[in-house]
């Protein structure tokens, strides 16, 4: 079934039959945060990715409370808390939230400091990821996709920069070497060393500490800030396929061949849409090589740059629904590094 099949299906099925019921079964009717959040907990079904922990304080623990756990873990983004402390408020104030979530009692509700172990525990496993990787290959995995669509942006950490560690440069010699000299080869730079490898391993080689960044708004202005950047790979109705968080200081062709890699490994697509900030030969050879039509904006290096053929530049067009998508997590969902 495809997503948009899919999804109707859910929702129609969930307005007439469940909502019904946990009307009956709620002291009060549902309020509208409580619907969308009961039709994103039916879609995604997070209960079967709760991780299995070697955690001897969890050992004990009920499979139905660990449920309830990750259900809240998504009951939090959903619901825009900004700290665990709130969001454990609400369930134990309001009975309708208490229930979606799986706390029958509010006895039940578990202390703050349970949920923030938890919760670092699923962040630490990847649930997010896995469930997206889920949903993509379960409804998008047969399709054929136009475009996806890469793109960076910023997302500001509450913690400390990380201080960057120099490194020791040798004194470089000047011209050819003796007859018998021995000098250290030049090192690979990283977009040639991603080549050769997988996304697993190019990903393990980016930097994903607290540190500073600096990027060039839509206006031509420099911003700085603190914390993180979170590359996306998105279709035409801009839902993310892929997503990496990095440094902040990580640029974002540094980015693009782990994405395309994982991508791939998901779906089947024509086009690689991306702006001028991942124009180098290599991106190009990488996106060929893998059977699809790089599109990338030129950047144009102190250069005259050529137009874009009329046909690239319509398609380069459909590159707006990862700005979309990242407008969308910063502005609606109100994303932000803890």
């Amino acid at each position: 079934m495809k997503l948009k099949e899919r999804i109707s299906w859910l929702m129609g099925t969930v307005q007439q039959s469940l909502f019904p019921h946990l009307d009956e079964c709620l002291s009060a009717p549902l309020a509208e945060q409580e619907k969308h959040l009961v039709k994103i907990l039916e879609l995604i079904q997070i209960e079967r990715f709760v991780p299995v922990t070697a955690n001897r304080q969890w050992l004990g623990r009920q499979i139905k409370e660990r449920e309830a756990i990750a259900r809240a873990f998504i009951a939090k983004a959903v619901l825009n808390y900004q700290h665990t402390s709130s969001l454990r408020n609400e369930l134990l104030s309001t009975p309708n939230l208490r229930v979606i979530c799986g706390f029958a009692r509010r006895i039940d509700v578990v202390s703050e400091a349970t949920f923030s172990r938890a919760f670092a525990e699923y962040a630490k496993a990847g649930m997010g990821g896995m469930v997206n990787d889920f949903l993509v290959k379960e409804h998008l995995g047969n399709e054929l996709i136009g475009h996806i669509s890469r793109d960076a942006t910023a997302i500001v950490g509450r913690e400390k920069p990380a201080k960057k560690i120099k490194k020791a440069k040798a004194p470089k010699k000047k011209g050819r070497p003796a007859k018998d000299e021995v000098r250290e080869p030049v090192e690979s730079k990283r977009l040639e060393v991603q080549r050769g490898q997988t996304a697993e391993e190019a990903i393990a080689g980016l930097p994903r500490v607290c540190d500073r960044g600096t990027k060039k708004n839509a206006k031509g202005y420099k911003e700085s800030w603190n914390g993180f950047k979170l590359h996306l790979n998105v279709n035409d109705f801009g839902v993310p396929i892929s997503a990496l968080m990095t440094s902040a200081s990580v640029h974002d062709i540094q980015a693009a061949s782990p994405l395309m890699k994982l991508t791939s490994g998901k779906v089947t697509y024509c086009y690689d849409l991306m702006d001028a900030a991942y124009d180098a030969a290599q991106i190009h050879d990488q996106s060929r090589e893998r059977g699809h039509v790089p599109i990338i904006d030129k950047n144009p290096r102190g250069k005259e740059v050529i137009p874009m053929a009329p046909y690239e530049a319509v398609r380069y067009n459909e590159r707006t629904a990862a700005e979309r998508c990242n407008s969308r997590l910063k502005e609606d969902l109100a994303v932000a590094a803890s």
